[in-house]
C-alpha cells in the first residue's frame, strides 16, 4: 500500500479540525498560539502534497510552506511578547479575562 494524496489531506485536515477546536474552545493564551501553529502546519501538509503530487518538479509548495514557517515564527514571536505583557499588568493569561480593548 502506498501513501496517495487522499492519505496526507486527510492528515491535514484532522490536525486543521484540532486546531480550530482548541484555538476556539480553550481559554489559555498560549494554547491558543498553540493551536493556530498546528493549524498552520496542517496548511504546510496540504501545500506540499498538493505540490508533491501535482507538478513534483516545481518546488511552489515547499517555497510557501517555507514562508507559512517564516510567518508563523513571526507571530509566535509577536504573540508571546503580547501575552507576557498582559500576564504581567493582568497576571493572567485567560482569554476570557483579557478585556484591554473594552471601553
Amino acid at each position: 500500500m502506498s501513501i496517495s494524496l487522499e492519505h496526507y489531506l486527510i492528515l491535514a485536515a484532522l490536525l486543521f479540525s484540532i486546531g480550530l477546536y482548541g484555538a476556539l474552545t480553550k481559554r489559555n493564551a498560549i494554547i491558543i498560539l498553540v493551536c493556530i501553529e498546528l493549524m498552520l502546519n496542517a496548511v504546510n501538509i496540504t501545500l506540499i502534497a498538493f505540490s508533491r503530487f501535482i507538478t513534483p518538479l516545481a518546488l511552489t509548495g515547499q517555497v510557501f510552506a517555507i514562508f507559512i514557517m517564516v510567518v508563523a515564527a513571526a507571530e509566535v514571536a509577536i504573540g508571546l511578547a503580547i501575552i507576557i505583557s498582559i500576564y504581567r499588568n493582568r497576571e493572567t493569561i485567560d482569554a476570557a479575562k483579557i478585556d484591554l480593548m473594552k471601553w
